[in-house]
């Protein structure tokens, strides 16, 4: 498979910013994803904890997932749109994460997670079509089951806080990635508006539960 001079841009800034994450925790620490640092006006915090990461395997997952899906959006809406729903998803992604979390001054979190999952959900509302393999599941399975079940997990995972995954971060990756696909390319309401449906239920029920107090 042929990837992209963007792809592998974006690709090239996560290994050097985790790497130099690895080496330099000071670094690393000043740049995670951290809430009472980004209350103290260090904004920067927003943008670059999304290229650290904690170590080695969580880099190649993001990575791993970019690389199937980062061309398939970029043929679709150009380089400038594919970077915008990039950077977009990966704020969007912070910015839910600092909304839910934002009385708890010492959460952190890195990772690629949330600008991945946007552009792995601009992918599904452009090719709705597309079958995914997951690990050593054997047979195929279309990519919108994958997505629902995956923002489902998503709440579950946010409700429970179980483990250390930013959730909400990976929630809010999806929805930037949604809505700039949405904004980007008008024409997937009419040729997959029933995706456009299915992808915007999972959102909804985030919001409903949240309104009501349930997470």
């Amino acid at each position: 498979m042929n990837i992209s001079i963007y792809t592998l841009i974006i690709i090239a800034i996560n290994v050097i910013c985790s790497f130099k994450g690895f080496k330099d925790r000071l670094f690393f620490e000043q740049y995670k994803f951290n809430i009472g640092g980004i209350k103290r006006g260090e904004k920067l915090r927003l943008l670059i904890s999304g290229f650290l990461h904690v170590d080695l395997q969580h880099l190649l997952f993001n990575m791993f997932t970019l690389y199937f899906f980062a061309d398939i959006v970029l043929v679709s809406v150009g380089p400038i749109n594919f970077f915008l729903i990039y950077f977009g998803s990966l704020i969007c992604g912070n910015f839910l994460s600092y909304y839910f979390h934002q009385n708890e001054s010492l959460y952190s979190a890195v990772g690629a997670s949330g600008a991945v999952t946007g552009i792995l959900y601009s992918a599904i509302l452009l090719y709705p079509g597309m079958e995914l393999f997951l690990y050593f599941i054997p047979i195929p399975i279309p990519s919108y089951i994958v997505g629902v079940g995956y923002m489902l997990y998503s709440i579950y995972g946010m409700k429970s806080r179980q483990g250390n995954i930013g959730h909400d971060a990976h929630f809010g990756g999806a929805i930037g990635g949604y809505i700039l696909t949405l904004l980007i390319i008008p024409q997937v309401l009419e040729k997959h508006l029933w995706m456009v449906i299915l992808l915007a239920v999972p959102i909804l029920i985030l919001f409903l539960m949240h309104k009501n107090k349930k997470i």
